[in-house]
Order: structure tokens, then sequence, then C-alpha cells
């Protein structure tokens, strides 16, 4: 959960852990900056995957777009605003919890430790 970020990243690491096809990664060359400090990243490419939060009495789906990045990773990936936008999520940085509409109600999601 990254609130100052305009993307959403997901590492190469990651993709691969997952068992996906790196052919299905778009090739671009759009750079970006400020995940590395005074570097620019470039990017593998992008993907779009179904991301679903919650259990089947109350969940929300949607697609979004990675950016696919080859360093290192700290983390699995990173939802920016594009991601908070199409979940429609409000984020509680004190609490580390994500709130969004769903079809049974408001949809809570806490972190794992």
């Amino acid at each position: 959960m990254v609130g100052g970020s305009g993307l959403n990243i997901m590492y190469a690491e990651t993709v691969d852990a997952m068992g996906i096809d790196r052919a299905r990664i778009r090739l671009t060359r759009a750079p970006f900056h400020s995940i590395m400090p005074r570097k620019q990243a470039m990017p593998i490419g992008q993907i779009d995957l179904p991301v679903i939060f919650r259990d089947p009495s109350n969940y929300r789906t949607e697609t979004l777009t990675f950016e696919v990045v080859g360093f290192h990773r700290t983390y699995h990936a990173i939802l920016g605003h594009p991601s908070y936008t199409k979940f429609m999520v409000v984020p509680n940085y004190t609490y580390l919890k994500l709130k969004m509409p769903g079809p049974c109600g408001v949809i809570t999601i806490g972190t794992s430790f």
C-alpha cells in the first residue's frame, strides 16, 4: 500500500513464482522515476492481471495493469493510486487498512502481521 505511487508494480520474480508465462508481458519502453533513489527505472513491460479482495460472500474483482520490473523485490507487488481508484479504496495509513465497497457491504483489508 503506497499512497504516493502512481504505478502498480509487480516484480518479475513474483510473476515467475505465480507460474505466469512471461510471453503475457507487453513490452514497454517508458521509464519511471522515484522507485530507486536518484535513478531511472526501466520496466520489463506491463501485464494485466485480475485482483480479488476478500472471500466468496463479499468480494471485489478488478483487472489491474502492473509495471513488471526486474530488480530485486522487497514485496510481491505494490498497489498505487491506479488500484485505489479502480477499487474505490479509502486507505487508512494509521491502521494499515484499506476499505472498499463490496456487493454485500464494506470490505476491510488489513495487514498480515
